[in-house]
């Protein structure tokens, strides 16, 4: 069940590993999508702006977290690539470690903070209630978020992609029927639908963890290589803190975007929680072919194999480019229409609301292009060990979006908004691909000198 990645043929190998990534993030996406047409059809467009108004923080957050995880997995990767299985599982036990000390961190420092973010962030009076009860439960529920995305990690480095999307798939159906039932059963309101969240996704981890004792036996830990390593530690610590850190401090330059928006008024703010459910839907093939490449060049380094790992970033940035002016059409001609599964156009206000929505996506639909840059080649020098270097491209991003958001929106408004991200994506891009340029050459010298020592 699991996938070495150092041979065969390099595209089709890609695209069938990142098939079920593709189909997870959709899944995933799906239930997020159905969550907020449940919130937003039932309970109304502010319950709608309640869910929204946090994304930025979640981001942030749950960002720090998931990029953590994938950060673990890169060794892990990497040994398995070069067939070095006793220190793999090694470094697998260490991750295990450092994830138990995160999820106690993490969890009391963002449970604590979370009245005050929401004043940071400019949370309209009229949703603060149900926003506070909605991103509380989320920060609460933090373990069961680093316990399945560790496991899926793990899972993804040593080639299997097709587990954790099972898990997944349970988890997003469990996650409506749980929407349904605390929503319009226990009528819990906008925080139920937190609830049903964590839920489903503490019930995915848990039988990852299950399935993968029984069936993955290369991933058993045997008695002799528990314990914990500092070296070891450090190392994972050093691939997974930068990582983290990049999704988070992107995050930070959203969360300067959704103040500056929310400080524009509910209307916009319930507009961009709508928008944000499609453009994250329109966004999972860019993050499925990511990862991919990710474990692909991983793997690769790990067996040595420089002429692979060029060509499997070359082909992942073709195939992301050619998905991305695809998609970018679809939002630029249909944005409006999508946004009306969220939101009921009986004029007025709804209608404003709808129209906003829709500038947003059409503006955004004509740089979707560069995302098939930079996610390939950002997390292509993540795996190969330069996490530092990638961690600026998150700095970029967020130095971007604050000098949209603080000084053009207050001049332009929601129309400045509009073209935040995309300032953004251009200038990560920018740097990202010059970058894992400069990384590969470096590699490739390293790797073709067979005095070096092995990796």
């Amino acid at each position: 069940m699991t996938k070495s990645m150092t041979e065969g043929k390099i595209l089709p190998e890609i695209l069938t590993f990142s098939i079920p990534l593709l189909l997870g993030n959709i899944v995933q996406q799906t239930y997020n999508f159905i969550d907020a047409m449940i919130v937003g059809r039932t309970l109304g467009p502010d319950a709608l702006g309640a869910v929204g108004a946090t994304s930025s923080v979640q981001f942030l957050v749950l960002g720090l977290c998931i990029g953590m995880c994938v950060g673990f997995g890169v060794p892990v990767a990497q040994r398995f690539g070069a067939n070095d299985l006793p220190d793999m599982r090694r470094y697998i036990y260490n991750s295990y470690i450092l994830t138990g000390i995160s999820m106690i961190v993490i969890t009391t420092i963002t449970a604590i903070l979370c009245n005050p973010i929401l004043h940071l962030l400019k949370t309209p009076a009229s949703i603060f209630k149900d926003t506070y009860g909605y991103l509380l439960i989320i920060f609460l529920g933090i373990p069961a978020t680093l316990a399945y995305n560790l496991l899926s990690s793990v899972l993804r480095a040593v080639g299997d992609s097709t587990t954790p999307f099972i898990f997944l798939v349970i988890s997003a159906v469990l996650n409506i029927f749980l929407d349904l039932f605390c929503i319009l059963v226990l009528h819990l309101g906008v925080p139920g639908a937190a609830l049903a969240t964590i839920a489903s996704q503490a019930v995915s981890a848990v039988l990852c963890f299950f399935y993968m004792r029984k069936k993955f036996d290369i991933l058993r830990v045997r008695k002799e290589e528990r314990g914990f390593d500092r070296k070891k530690a450090g190392k994972l610590l050093y691939m997974a803190l930068p990582m983290g850190l990049q999704y988070s401090i992107t995050a930070i330059g959203s969360m300067v975007m959704q103040s500056a928006n929310n400080s524009l008024g509910a209307l916009y703010t319930s507009a961009f929680s709508a928008a944000l459910r499609i453009k994250q839907m329109a966004m999972c093939p860019f993050d499925a072919i990511a990862s991919a490449v990710s474990t692909f060049v991983g793997q690769n380094y790990g067996a040595r194999n420089v002429d692979r790992i060029k060509k499997g970033i070359k082909q992942g940035v073709a195939v992301g480019v050619t998905y991305g002016i695809a998609i970018g059409i679809v939002l630029i001609f249909f944005g409006r229409t999508m946004s009306m599964a969220f939101i009921t156009d009986t004029g007025g206000r709804t209608s404003q609301i709808l129209d906003a929505s829709g500038r947003f996506l059409r503006a955004s639909g004509f740089f979707y292009w560069s995302l098939g840059i930079l996610n390939v080649v950002r997390l292509a020098v993540q795996a190969l060990g330069y996490s530092n270097l990638a961690i600026i491209s998150g700095v970029v991003e967020m130095v971007a979006r604050s000098v949209m958001a603080l000084v053009f929106v207050p001049i332009g408004g929601f129309t400045v908004i509009c073209f935040t991200d995309q300032t953004a994506w251009v200038s990560a891009t920018t740097y990202s691909t010059l970058i894992c340029i400069y990384v590969v050459k470096k590699i490739e010298k390293r790797l073709k000198n067979p005095t070096n020592a092995p990796i």
